[in-house]
């Protein structure tokens, strides 16, 4: 509800007012109501006021210079003024002070109303203009994000009649001057690196140094967007955009005790080449388990550098590796290990070694969180107990110790799986049980456990040692021959209750079965 302050010294129409208006159905609250104008600067300083009614001719503070005070100190507040004077001269001064209406005495309420309706009107539509002015501030910038994600990724067409130019264009992105490059920057991923900090504390933190580096980047003068939780893309341009990136970077390190690394892509003449920037820092970017932490890298350097041809296969081996593990191919993982790290045994640097061992045990984290699982709850390890890497001394046992730790995932992991098939399988056999006198099939099995006819199949006949249709024959029969003991039952309601319609191949599957018709079967017990 919006806020009402009425001021009169004639105390009738005072209680007239705030008796006789219907201030609730207008969506109003009279506040205060007072008979001076003191005491209304009283109310205006202890209360939100919206609007302010008063009588232009009061004793000692008239109501002009309590509109005056009121829009000193409340400049958005709407005035209306109540008076007997029909001099125009109070008139166009009530005017000048922003007053919304000018009602005469004696009043009419109607006249009042129309006012106060047309006040909670305007106020609305301003509301309305503050809100959506609020909303595109906040979207501006999320806006701004992800059109220079678009921009560095070559999604714009650069066509003047495209939306999306005429935006990169309304944020001086078009008119860009070469040389321009592009700078990725990543906060080296401190969970690793501080094991005091909680996973809580640790978010914060991370929260805390991107928007220090925004404010960096942005008193630079530098188009920039946040590519992921850690990473940053900063576009350099004008003939300063180095001392910009020395600068950005001086400012971190004297102000963040984290570690930053800087991938560094060519220097390209126009914005519309800025992807391929982009691509060459996020490959210099990826360097930094070669180069180390803390590095501003190259494209150039990381283009030229003997060590990165193995590195563009990285990825791949440890897809292969994964999948080992993931399979419990135990000699694979080993193999695999085996091969990733002969990739780099020839550059002779202890230090290319434990950053190839840690990024196994980063993307290895990496992938479990994609399998819902948790490495260090699976080993039992804290973060702080990776420091051991650092403390070996020899390639071969970094080797051993990551061997070691696959292989104990790869074992946990396969243990989930079977418990997890095996319950799978009991509710599969209990349903065929429940349903065994329906037509059921592998297909409707596979369509309520959500698995493609093939897999399920195949892991039922891993499990059970026999085929769906096998094991559903198989309780079939024995549920019928627990049924032809009853001999009130009919063979023709035997067999319906174990899902054959058929009554000659029901005889001829139970005999297979049993070696007997389900007659000869009835005579003998």
């Amino acid at each position: 509800m919006y806020k009402v302050l009425l001021a009169d010294d004639e105390l009738l129409d005072l209680e007239g007012m705030k008796r006789f208006i219907p201030w609730q159905d207008l969506g109003l609250e009279v506040v205060g109501a007072v008979s001076n104008g003191f005491l209304a600067c009283e109310v205006l300083e202890q209360q939100p006021v919206d609007i302010l009614v008063t009588d232009v001719n009061m004793p000692n503070m008239s109501g002009l210079e309590l509109a005056r005070i009121a829009i000193e100190r409340k400049p958005n507040v709407r005035i209306i003024f109540v008076s007997g004077y029909q001099d125009f001269h109070y008139v166009r001064e009530a005017l000048s002070l922003k007053a919304c209406n000018y009602v005469l005495k004696p009043m009419d309420d109607e006249e009042l109303i129309a006012s106060l309706v047309a006040i909670t009107g305007e106020l609305k539509l301003e509301a309305r203009q503050r809100e959506a002015e609020e909303n595109y501030l906040r979207m501006k910038p999320m806006a701004k994000n992800d059109l220079l994600i678009r921009l560095l990724e070559g999604e714009l067409s650069w066509d003047p009649a495209d939306s999306l130019t005429r935006l990169a264009s309304s944020y001086g992105l078009v008119s860009l001057k070469g040389p321009l490059r592009v700078a990725v920057l990543e906060i080296d991923d401190f969970k690793w690196l501080r094991p005091e900090h909680g996973e809580e504390d640790a978010a914060q933190k991370l929260e805390m140094c991107l928007k220090h580096i925004y404010e960096i980047i942005y008193s630079n003068g530098l188009h920039y967007c946040k590519l992921s939780r850690n990473r940053i893309a900063v576009l350099l341009h004008g003939e300063g955009r180095a001392r910009g990136l020395e600068e950005i970077r001086g400012s971190i390190d004297s102000t963040i005790s984290m570690s930053i690394t800087v991938g560094l892509g060519e220097e390209v003449l126009s914005p519309t080449q800025l992807p391929a920037s982009f691509r060459q820092a996020i490959e210099a970017l990826d360097g930094k388990m070669f180069f180390g932490r803390g590095q501003i890298i190259n494209y150039e350097e990381v283009h030229k550098a003997p060590e990165m041809n193995d590195a563009k296969t990285l990825d791949i081996r440890l897809d292969a590796l994964f999948k080992a593990m993931s399979n419990y191919e135990l000699v694979r993982v080993h193999d695999e290990i085996d091969n990733l790290f002969k990739s780099v045994s020839t550059l002779r640097s202890k230090f290319t070694i434990y950053n190839l061992a840690m990024y196994i045990v980063f993307k290895l984290d990496h992938y479990l969180q994609g399998q819902d699982e948790d490495l260090f709850e699976m080993l039992g390890m804290e973060l702080h107990s990776l420091d051991v890497v650092l403390k070996f001394e020899m390639m071969g046992d970094i080797r051993s110790w990551l061997v070691r730790k696959v292989f104990e995932i790869s074992e946990m992991m396969r243990r989930k799986r079977d418990t997890k098939n095996s319950r799978l399988i009991r509710e599969i056999m209990k349903m065929m049980k429940d349903r065994m006198h329906e037509n059921i099939t592998l297909k409707d099995m596979a369509e309520q456990f959500s698995f493609s006819p093939n897999y399920l199949g195949h892991l039922f006949k891993e499990e059970v040692g026999k085929s769906f249709s096998e094991m559903l024959i198989s309780m079939r029969m024995e549920r019928a021959r627990d049924l032809l003991r009853n001999p009130v039952m009919k063979i023709y309601e035997v067999a319906d209750q174990v899902g054959y319609r058929y009554i000659p191949y029901f005889s001829r599957q139970f005999k297979e079965t049993y070696g007997m018709t389900p007659m000869e079967f009835r005579k003998r017990e």
